[in-house]
């Protein structure tokens, strides 16, 4: 399809990049009565929420994002009606489990009483540390899911920065005493792709438990491709448009729209609109830094996952890294540019709960460690050893493999620079000051062009806040008529 032009069909907004945040900036612009258009590069929308049939015809596998615990948390998602466009949910009745070496494992579930007795002798102090968390949990989630701001509670959120504030490995080591609530904190707080002595690495810990505890880590039905399909129809009924197949390179491809929003990273903003931003904020994009890569491999197996602990088969996520000291290791030689001999994976087996995803029989099995950003290391062999560790016999069950390095997942998705699947570093001084600290960190100093992506707050993950806060800037401060 080809891209508006300056005398194509007018209209209010246009949207480049249809990932979650892109087309929650177009939702937001219609239900205003804005006449939106996505622009969308790749054949099929969706950019890291997409699922397709990567191995093997019948298996389909998520391209990226999997898990969805923050979907439901999102004051985005609260006010899109999914399941009337055929999104069906699905809770497994572990939301994570973490094996060990002796064949038992760790997990978390809604219950923080279950979740903590699993953790033998540091259950206590678990739920000393969670449970205030919890009971905050609904303010803290509407506080952190946006831009930083004068804290309408503060003190919940004082509260939770104490420990928040911390490294994973810090904040472990001063409340548990034992090995496995301690990997299991460390297993999760991984999931921000620091290191994890780095300060404030413990806030992604305390903030992904607080979403198992109150809302779950869900999927749904079919694949992830199935929240972006019901968000484009959603779109559609709203009078929005999308275009695929349209890589835009100028922005003149957009027209005369008041208002251009870039669910892109600052890296393609300035090579698409830099001639159009002052020179000082063009080097402050330039400064933007990106982080770590990731390697993920798919697999098509003829059968369930043989795990040795029981919790692991009710799981729909794994953490597969062993002891603290093995989770932290690894992510300390990927942050100094070497890759670890035990990497810590993030599995899941979303077909153990929904027989869609493969035909009669067979199972879908997900799984990836992260990399030097940019990294040509076939990490293959090592992840499957990883499984094999907790799983034995796991190999025996492999009919056909998909794998994805850094490279390979830029060009699945041009916002993944490097491999980097949360479009920039999330330490703390990019947490919140992303891309660039402004007071309104969507909008850039040309009244037309305005950021949307997960390189705004709140970053990384499926929940729409950036593409909802970059529209709501554009309401406030594009010219429209």
């Amino acid at each position: 399809m080809s891209a508006l032009t300056p005398t194509g069909d007018h209209v209010d907004a246009v949207v480049v990049g249809s990932g979650p945040n892109g087309l929650a900036a177009a939702i937001t612009l219609a239900r205003a009565g804005k006449r939106v258009r996505v622009l969308e590069a790749e054949p099929t929308i969706g950019g890291g929420c997409r699922s397709a049939e990567l191995t093997l015809p019948g298996f389909i596998h998520d391209s990226c994002s999997a898990i969805h615990a923050l979907v439901a948390a999102s004051p985005f998602f609260r006010t899109v009606p999914l399941t009337d466009f055929g999104v069906e949910w699905i809770e497994p009745p572990i939301a994570l489990a973490h094996p060990f070496d002796d064949g038992t494992a760790a997990i978390l579930t809604r219950s923080i009483d279950e979740t903590a007795g699993s953790l033998g002798p540091d259950g206590a102090a678990y739920r000393a540390l969670l449970e205030p968390i919890v009971k905050d949990g609904v303010i803290l989630l509407d506080q952190f899911l946006g831009p930083f701001s004068v804290p309408r509670h503060p003190v919940a959120l004082a509260r939770f920065g104490l420990s928040a504030i911390r490294s994973a490995t810090g904040l472990s080591t001063a409340t548990f005493a034992g090995p496995r609530a301690a990997s299991m904190f460390a297993g999760i707080a991984a999931h921000s792709m620091l290191r994890l002595d780095q300060p404030a690495s413990a806030a992604f810990g305390l903030v992904l438990g607080l979403l198992g505890h109150l809302t779950g880590w869900p999927f749904p039905k079919s694949g992830s491709q199935k929240i972006i399909d019901a968000m484009a129809a959603y779109l559609a009924s709203l009078g929005g448009a999308i275009e695929t197949g349209v890589r835009v390179t100028s922005l003149a491809q957009t027209g005369d729209a008041p208002a251009v929003l870039f669910d892109l990273t600052p890296r393609q903003v300035l090579a698409i609109a830099g001639d159009a931003l002052p020179s000082h904020y063009r080097w402050q994009l330039g400064r933007y830094r990106y982080g770590a890569g990731v390697f993920k491999v798919d697999w098509a197996l003829k059968g369930p996952v043989p795990w040795t602990a029981e919790a692991c088969h009710s799981a729909g996520t794994l953490h597969l890294g062993g002891t603290i000291e093995e989770i932290a290791a690894s992510e300390r030689a990927v942050l100094g540019g070497r890759h670890p001999d035990r990497p810590f994976i993030i599995a899941a087996q979303q077909s153990r709960f929904d027989p869609t995803r493969a035909p009669a029989g067979h199972q879908t099995f997900w799984g990836y460690c992260h990399v030097p950003a940019g990294s040509i290391v076939d990490m293959t062999a090592l992840i499957e050893a990883q499984v094999e560790r907790f799983a034995p016999g796991f190999r025996d069950l492999i009919i056909a493999r998909s794998t994805m390095g850094p490279a390979e997942m830029e060009r699945h998705n041009a916002n993944y620079i490097g491999g980097d699947i949360n479009a920039g570093l999330q330490d703390l001084r990019q947490l919140f000051a992303r891309p660039v600290p402004r007071r309104d960190p969507y909008a850039t100093p040309n009244r037309r062009l305005f950021l949307c992506s997960a390189a705004t707050p709140p970053g990384g993950g499926v929940h729409g806040m950036g593409g909802y806060y970059g529209a709501k800037s554009a309401l406030r401060r594009a010219p429209f008529t």
